[in-house]
């Protein structure tokens, strides 16, 4: 692109159109969201198809988040460098081909192989970040960035259309033998990808902003030093990464303990997506005004409180008495709408978290949010990677299902005693009377 056409704004300034990038750019992202985690759904007929086990169900997930994490610290560097216009372009293109070529699979190395390529839409987030804050000012970045990161609620697009979708059109042929069935959701997204690249080129602004072009590669990495950017991609892998888990481990958990057909599985899905997705934007605006560390500490108390219910086995004490006699005490079970409540609530939790954590990012290093923010997106998208895996061997070493939650509850503690440990040191290094400006950033120490 010709250099006339790269801006390099004026520092913290909303510019015109950047309602248009909001937009696009959200829109963008939630259809790549939806294409990055469609394996949720389409992974339960898959595993019938191929007659997989559950661990290697688990890795086809696991292989699109990884390619979709691992790439997202060098996309916001890149975004910072040339304008989120064309990044967002050339994502939208490149992934419309192997989310095509998924409905021609039909071995389960192809699949892994496709889910792999098919994981390069996850790391539209950090372009998004990064190109959302380059074209609005701090006090709205909040706001900005909650919008644009609602568009995690694209990972209930699947599982919404899937199931009926593949059960309405199992068995037919279309025009150039195109399949129905699981293997026509991913021919649909391949057009909608298209579609979505066209739309963004025709919307968006020519004149890009790029508050980084002129920086070296270098000196955009040196915040990346800093404790507290590995800290905040802690958090980040409890509130997003532990989402992006769950979105595609719950449909099959509901399959599996509670003995519900997949359209019903997928919708009770849903709700913990919804929240999980659409209260960002309340997260940034609540983070904006009451500051993110509060917003923190009610999403981490939540998440403990909800996981720690979730964790706990169905099952009874069984108590033998003297004459031989067993009486049953403490009887403990979760029906699937006792489940699913709480499981809103975690994903109401994580919502606010997410958007939390990234407000920390433009406030502490608002001339790196693309290297920070790409960062902290990739390592939490990692802990997207390792987590479905984890619960897989977890409940087979345990042969506890709820096993899931108990390795959340302790992710969820680590982040939430680091966090305190910090604020704590932090008062006593300074002074008491630091409590009442905990959310100026340059107050922080380097912990």
């Amino acid at each position: 692109m010709s250099k006339h056409l790269i801006e390099v704004p004026p520092v913290h300034e909303t510019g015109k159109g950047a309602g248009r990038v909001m937009a696009m750019s959200t829109i963008a992202f939630t259809l790549m969201f939806a294409v990055w985690l469609m394996f949720g759904i389409l992974g339960v007929p898959i595993q019938q198809e191929l007659g997989l086990t559950d661990v290697e169900l688990s890795w086809i997930s696991a292989l699109a988040v990884l390619n979709g994490s691992m790439w997202r610290l060098p996309a916001g560097i890149i975004t910072d460098r040339i304008g989120g216009r064309r990044v967002t372009l050339f994502m939208l293109f490149a992934t419309a081909i192997p989310a095509f070529v998924v409905s021609r699979a039909d071995s389960y190395g192809a699949l892994l192989a496709l889910a792999f390529l098919v994981g390069f839409a996850g790391s539209l987030f950090s372009v998004g970040t990064a190109w959302n804050a380059a074209w609005f000012s701090r006090h709205r970045q909040g706001l900005a960035l909650g919008v644009f990161g609602a568009g995690n609620v694209g990972a209930s697009v699947t599982k919404f259309i899937g199931p009926p979708l593949i059960a309405g059109t199992a068995g037919a042929t279309y025009v150039f033998g195109i399949e129905g069935g699981w293997r026509l959701v991913p021919v649909i997204y391949g057009v909608l990808l298209l579609v979505a690249g066209v739309a963004t080129w025709l919307v968006v602004p020519h004149v890009d902003r790029a508050p980084g072009r002129s920086r070296t590669i270098r000196e955009m990495l040196v915040p990346l030093r800093h404790t507290r950017v590995w800290r905040f991609s802690l958090y980040y892998v409890a509130v997003f990464g532990a989402y992006v888990a769950l979105s595609a481990w719950l449909p099959k958990y509901y399959v599996d303990n509670f003995d519900v057909d997949l359209t019903l599985a997928g919708l009770l899905t849903a709700t913990f997506i919804f929240p999980a997705s659409l209260l960002r934007p309340v997260g940034g605006w609540l983070s904006d005004h009451i500051g993110a560390r509060k917003v923190m500490y009610l999403t981490f108390g939540l998440m403990l409180l909800t996981t720690g219910i979730l964790m706990m086995p169905n099952g009874h004490i069984v108590i033998d008495h003297a004459d031989g006699t067993q009486t049953e005490h403490l009887a403990y079970h979760l029906n699937v709408w006792v489940f699913a409540a709480l499981v809103f609530l975690l994903g109401c939790a994580m919502g606010l978290g997410k958007a939390a954590v990234y407000k920390h990012i433009p406030e502490y290093f608002p001339e790196n949010v693309g290297s920070v923010g790409g960062l902290v997106g990739m390592l939490g998208g990692l802990g997207g990677f390792v987590l479905p895996p984890l619960f897989a061997y977890t409940k087979l070493w345990s042969g506890f299902p709820t096993s899931t939650f108990f390795v959340l509850f302790l992710l969820t503690a680590v982040c939430a005693v680091w966090m305190h440990v910090t604020i704590v040191k932090m008062l006593h290094d300074k002074s008491p009377e630091l409590a009442g400006t905990i959310e100026l950033p340059l107050q922080e120490t380097k912990s």
